[in-house]
């Protein structure tokens, strides 16, 4: 401890006698005590003391405090003393406030020396997570405290220790659970520190639940609106998912994205933004940006984005980007957290495109961003901001590059006026007299051109009206009058990188930009002349421009061909001039700046100079430009004859390679083929075992059938006494008796009718042959005659009923004989009178024909059905062996490709020799050669963009 002790004499202020003593006599008191009591009160009044004296307590009495610690556990009232006492003693936190500027760094250095006294051994450490199990708040809550200091000073050290502890970081990731709130408040902070820089133990506290439990308190706080708790778990949740790459695959793997969605609903009523809720929503943009961050491994970064765009998270940080009310710095981050989400994927730059802001007339919001880029009355930050979007929109998005070139096109312009388009915006602010807007539209309008060579030639023909009366004139044209003009440095900047991304990998665009004649002599002057540091980028500029107006001149302008380009510049410029103005770019600081990270970022607008695509563009370009300059007439004719012959070599590997898929997509549909036709033979086998049993199933049926009528006629045969034949049963036979009688009982009744009438008949005719009687006088005459007439008519009536009677009875008579011949045509005698009807013998008769000739039938349809099926069989066998014999073909076709094969490999090492002895002459020549691996790598490139269906193009 004498080293601490120098440090006290040091102090300006250095402590009082008294103090000094009482301190020693209470570290006495502490060591040579044996009541607990007597210990405790020691250590309370250091306690007391370690605020006041606190190099004198840390040097006196932290070997005393740590050995309290370890013998009186028991007792959680001095343990939190001494742990109280400890934390005084080496935090620095509670000094700030007291201790001046000047003697703030002797306390710094104060804490860190305390801090390697106590971590010196790393028991002390393991004994202080060992007292944070506690329960007690007296305990542990101190203890948090102490342990949260004691890596705020010495952090990697502690990390170390607690990193061998065993369950160290389980034991404090149990603080988050506990129900007091200072406590897990505390906790967090104390994570916080645990975790900075740490990639082990963040991967640690992760997978011990950290993520759950921490957005569960943030979501117990508020979310957004929530406190500066809120704010801790925030920083404590970027901790652990910033640049660590597995806690950022197991956050989406868990679903924790999709909680992150309630963060972003501030509602409708934007009006009152606290401080607090500005800084959780800043903190809570920034987490979504650290797990879509383009520093992020791609495939991680594009499985994020699309989880956001998938559980609505997108949609949600659109409507607050849309939303009207929400500060400007929220707004900006808003902005850069929609850019890196829908950078690179195209179903969320698809969504984005169609996102349409709350305006009358609605407009696309891309419209609206741009809006804010080229007015220069917006902060700066936010126009930065715009711009990155825009950017992130395009890239990788020839969709999106078509639709923002076509509003430039003069078949696709509004006519009337009423709507502002994103191209007009973006030529508005190219042409704009502020500088910073005329950088922007350059640098989003290269985005969309960026790789897209079919844009880049359908942007020469959009035509600018200048002014009134004279003829429009071309985009390129107009870009090189506003360069020739002197504008601002920033402007012409922006103006070259846009000609550069322009004219690069594009010939056609260098022709036309080679036929205005004053082209090539301003950029000779810009290079030629001696200016100051400021025109140094220009002058830089310029020689690119002019270096790739060369590299990708195709030769179509005579007075402008390769040898007299470089022949004009090594008689104005000097070659080695040349080389040197075009080392301006990539030695600038702000080159090296831009090419960090793709987000512009700038301290000032007027850093504003580089764009990081354009950077890329300029480290391809550089060396071979330079390359280019140095060449011979006679080294670029041999380059061109040796780029031929690689081009025809290519073109036959290409066309070998397109052979060899042809015939291998053609094995592989074969190979279908022959699958199908062996599953359908399988299914064909299948239905015909299934029809087989069947058949059998109808046969056994069938037999069955038979079986059973033989011994129905075998049973009516041996029961012929009791039936009269086969299927009548004895109810049948009462019924018949039944109705014979009725019949005989109408036969007699009409007998007794028929005998009544005939006597009634016998009286009339005796009263008709008898004389008059003596009373019949002449006064009756009259009314006898009338009688007579009525007894005429009844006998009239009388005969009809008679005959009609005769007739029932003559119908009775002819069904009685018929009912004797069929009682007499039975076999067997019924007891009683009466024979059973004939009718239900013929019944039974047809019943049982019927049935017959249905059995036939189905017999029959299930012969023919066998006969088909045999049938099918025979088909099917056909097919397999007519399969088989497509087998034996296809093996010989099989070996047949493998023989060309073998031909076309023979061919492709003969053309490889060649390549070879080609390359070993151009290396002898001094000309640059690309390796094998390389051309390896280029086709292993091109045949993976054409599996994988991508459309990119690889400037070379």
């Amino acid at each position: 401890m004498n080293f601490l002790r120098g440090v006290m004499g040091a102090q300006s202020a250095g402590p009082q006698p008294s103090g000094a003593e009482t301190i020693q006599k209470l570290c006495d008191r502490v060591a040579s005590s044996t009541l607990l009591d007597d210990r405790r009160d020691a250590v309370r009044a250091l306690k007391s003391l370690s605020k006041k004296y606190r190099l004198e307590v840390g040097s006196q009495a932290m070997d005393h405090l740590i050995q309290v610690l370890q013998t009186d556990r028991s007792d959680s009232e001095i343990i939190g003393y001494a742990l109280d006492a400890l934390y005084n003693v080496i935090s620095n936190d509670l000094e700030e406030e007291e201790q001046e500027e000047n003697s703030q760094k002797q306390v710094d250095d104060l804490g860190s020396q305390f801090t390697e006294v106590f971590i010196k051994q790393s028991e002390n450490i393991t004994l202080l997570l060992t007292l944070l199990e506690e329960f007690d708040f007296h305990v542990r809550w101190p203890g948090v405290k102490l342990l949260t200091s004691l890596l705020k000073q010495q952090g990697p050290q502690l990390q170390q220790i607690i990193l061998v502890s065993p369950m160290g970081v389980s034991r404090l990731m149990d603080l988050l659970a506990d129900s007091r709130e200072v406590i897990r408040n505390d906790g967090v902070l104390l994570l916080q520190q645990l975790t900075k820089s740490n990639a082990a133990i963040q991967k640690i506290v992760a997978f011990e639940n950290a993520f759950e439990r921490l957005l569960d308190i943030i979501t117990e706080e508020g979310n957004s609106d929530g406190g500066i708790v809120v704010e801790d778990c925030l920083l404590l949740l970027q901790n652990l998912l910033k640049n660590n790459n597995s806690n950022q695959n197991f956050f989406k793997e868990g679903s924790y994205i999709q909680r992150m969605k309630p963060w972003f609903e501030v509602g409708d009523d934007n009006c009152g933004w606290s401080a607090q809720k500005v800084t959780n929503l800043h903190l809570m943009l920034q987490l979504v940006r650290v797990l879509v961050s383009p520093t992020n491994p791609p495939g991680a970064t594009s499985s994020c984005q699309k989880a956001m765009s998938n559980c609505g998270l997108l949609q949600q940080l659109c409507t607050i980007l849309m939303a009207t009310g929400v500060p400007a710095d929220i707004l900006t981050e808003t902005i850069n957290t929609v850019s890196e989400v829908i950078r690179g994927c195209q179903m969320n730059q698809d969504y984005f495109a169609s996102v349409y802001a709350p305006s009358n007339p609605p407009r696309p919001a891309i419209v609206v961003l741009l809006m804010s880029m080229v007015n220069e009355r917006q902060p700066f930050v936010l126009r930065c901001a715009v711009l990155y979007c825009f950017q992130c929109f395009l890239y990788k998005n020839q969709k999106g590059q078509g639709e923002i070139v076509s509003t430039l096109l003069p078949s696709t312009i509004d006519a009337t006026g009423n709507s502002v388009s994103a191209g007009q915006l973006l030529c508005g602010g190219l042409f704009s007299t502020d500088s910073l807007s005329n950088w922007c539209a350059a640098v989003a309008l290269a985005h969309a051109l960026q790789e897209n060579a079919t844009l880049k030639e359908q942007l020469l023909r959009v035509q600018l009206a200048t002014s009134i009366g004279n003829p429009p004139v071309s985009l390129l044209q107009q870009c090189t009058n506003i360069l020739s003009q002197g504008s601002k440095v920033q402007t012409r900047v922006g103006l070259l990188m846009l000609l550069c991304t322009w004219l690069s990998s594009c010939p056609i665009a260098v022709t036309h930009f080679l036929h205005n004649p004053a082209n090539i002599p301003f950029l000779t002057g810009q290079i030629a002349e001696n200016l100051g540091e400021e025109e140094h980028l220009v002058q830089g500029l310029s020689a690119l421009l002019l270096g790739i107006s060369i590299y990708y001149n195709d030769n179509s302008l005579e007075n402008y061909s390769k040898e007299k380009l470089k022949q004009l510049i090594e008689k104005r410029i000097g070659k080695e001039n040349f080389t040197e103005k075009l080392g301006f770019i990539s030695k600038h600081e702000l080159y090296s700046r831009a090419g960090q990270k793709p987000q512009p970022s700038f301290s000032s607008p007027d850093h504003m100079m580089f764009d990081h695509e354009f950077t890329k563009l300029v480290k391809e370009l550089e060396g071979v430009i330079t390359k280019a300059i140095y060449k011979s007439s006679e080294e670029d004719k041999k380059e061109e004859e040796v780029k031929k012959t690689l081009e025809q070599h290519d073109n036959i590997v290409t066309h070998y390679k397109q052979v060899i898929r042809e015939q291998d997509q053609q094995l592989e549909e074969l190979k279908q083929q022959v699958n199908s036709l062996k599953s359908q033979n399988e299914q064909l086998q299948a239905t015909l075992t299934q029809q087989v049993s069947q058949i059998q199933q109808h046969k056994d049926q069938y037999n069955l059938l038979k079986v059973q009528l033989g011994k129905d006629t075998q049973h009516n045969s041996s029961h012929s006494d009791t039936l009269q034949m086969n299927g009548i049963q004895p109810e049948e036979i009462s019924k018949l008796r039944e109705e014979v009688k009725e019949w005989k009982n109408k036969h007699d009744l009409l007998q007794g009718q028929l005998r009544e009438k005939d006597s009634v008949i016998e009286k009339l005719k005796s009263s008709q042959l008898e004389p008059g009687t003596e009373q019949s006088s002449q006064a009756n005459k009259y009314g006898g005659l009338e009688h007579d007439n009525n007894l005429q008519k009844e006998l009239e009536t009388l005969r009809t009923q008679v005959q009609s009677q005769s007739t029932e009875i003559s119908k009775l008579h002819t069904e009685k004989q018929k009912l004797l011949q069929q009682m007499n045509m039975t076999t067997v005698p019924i007891l009683g009178d009466g024979a059973m009807p004939a009718a239900k013998n013929t019944d039974l008769e047809e019943r049982l024909s019927r049935e017959i000739k249905e059995l036939k039938n189905e017999v029959k349809a299930l012969s023919e059905e066998k006969a088909t099926l045999k049938q099918q069989l025979d088909s099917s066998n056909s097919t397999v062996a007519i399969l088989h014999d497509e087998k034996s073909k296809l093996q010989q076709e099989v070996a047949e490709s493998k023989k060309e094969q073998d031909d076309l490999l023979v061919l492709l090492a003969d053309q490889d020799q060649k390549i070879v002895k080609l390359k070993s002459t151009l290396k002898e020549l001094g000309e640059p050669v690309e390796d094998e691996d390389d051309t390896e790598s280029g086709d292993q490139g091109d045949e993976d963009e054409d599996e994988d269906g991508e459309e990119e193009e690889q400037d070379e």
